[in-house]
């Protein structure tokens, strides 16, 4: 009797923990599930020197979407997320893996009040040697610093500079920084209600500038380009890029920087005015990748150029796509397009 009391008992209590260890490793799958994202486009290999840096077998991954205008994509190391601007409406947007977009700031780009034109918010996105989030407002016709934390985001922001030689800048578009800590900045008029024809205007040109907050000193680079947008050096800082978003004259240029910081020696990089006919978009912003390569949005999607100049192939993300950046192991290219945030896993795990 006991016999078969002890036997029913030991049944019971192995169904028990079989129950017990199913539901372990159904929650152990659950915190380990990642979200399959919509795929979208396609990937143009035009030299196998391109299966250096991107996997054969990626994808263009759509991460967020329902935007008016996606642009100045920056990473942030130190939280693992990516902040974006979506420009009409005047907004900072956040993604994480696992936790998806969030508004992230608003409003980013114009503080005043009746915005007259099209395109008020923030454009260019990028961190300073602080750490600190530094912007190019269009509205505001400025480049700016957020001075609250960036886990404690308010549209709180200093003037970095908003003129030359006495008159307002246009609406500054895209920046970044050589490892002198010099900030570079581009000058079109996307941001100006009625943009280059607007009475607004005060400059009779669309500049490249070099600023050194240091001295407070601005130093107009070129002012020959007509719509100049997005803007990056070689990794040895001594060339610096230039995008021309110009339909008629779309290009990406390349200039010398001397032990000033100036430039001179400037040519043309690449043309592909040829190509802005057959496909959505224009030379705008783009990244440059640790070994030289540029990651160049253009006519199609983004472009991708040896540091010679040979075209290697294209991302094809199907829209007029804006703007690039890697996160910190450049294992991962994000891409702001027209309405989407994409991304595509290069070489390695996607964070």
């Amino acid at each position: 009797m006991y016999k078969y009391i002890n036997l029913l008992f030991g049944l019971i209590f192995l169904a028990a923990c079989n129950s017990a260890t199913q539901e372990q490793s159904a929650s152990q799958e659950a915190e380990t599930d990642t979200t399959n994202y919509q795929t979208t486009g396609s990937v143009e290999r035009i030299s196998d020197q391109l299966d250096e840096i991107v996997s054969t077998n990626a994808k263009l991954e759509i991460l967020a979407e329902g935007y008016e205008w996606t642009e100045g994509p920056v990473w942030i190391p130190q939280g693992s997320y990516l902040l974006y601007s979506d420009i009409p409406p005047n907004s900072i947007f956040k993604w994480k893996e696992g936790e998806g977009a969030s508004l992230y700031l608003k409003p980013s780009g114009f503080t005043g009040e009746n915005f007259e034109g099209r395109e008020p918010g923030s454009n260019g996105l990028i961190l300073d040697n602080q750490g600190k989030l530094v912007l190019c407002q269009h509205g505001d016709r400025r480049i700016s610093r957020m001075t609250t934390p960036l886990d404690e985001p308010a549209p709180e922001f200093e003037t970095i500079v908003d003129s030359y030689q006495g008159k307002r800048l246009n609406s500054p578009n895209d920046l970044a920084y050589l490892s002198n800590g010099d900030l570079y900045f581009t000058d079109p008029p996307y941001g100006l209600p009625g943009g280059a024809d607007s009475d607004a205007k005060e400059l009779d040109f669309q500049g490249v500038y070099r600023y050194s907050e240091a001295d407070d000193e601005l130093v107009l680079l070129t002012d020959e380009l007509s719509r100049p947008n997005g803007i990056g050096f070689s990794p040895d800082g001594k060339t610096m890029y230039v995008a021309n978003s110009d339909p008629e004259r779309a290009i990406w240029m390349a200039y010398d920087v001397n032990d000033e910081g100036n430039t001179e020696n400037g040519r043309v990089f690449y043309d592909a005015t040829d190509m802005t006919a057959d496909a959505p978009g224009l030379p705008d912003g783009f990244a440059v990748h640790s070994d030289g390569y540029l990651f160049a949005t253009g006519p199609g999607g983004v472009w991708i150029f040896s540091p010679q100049g040979e075209h290697l192939g294209t991302l094809k993300t199907g829209q007029a796509t804006a703007n690039c950046t890697f996160n910190e192991d450049e294992s991962v290219l994000y891409i702001t397009a027209d309405m989407y945030l994409m991304r595509i896993v290069l070489k390695g795990e996607a964070s």
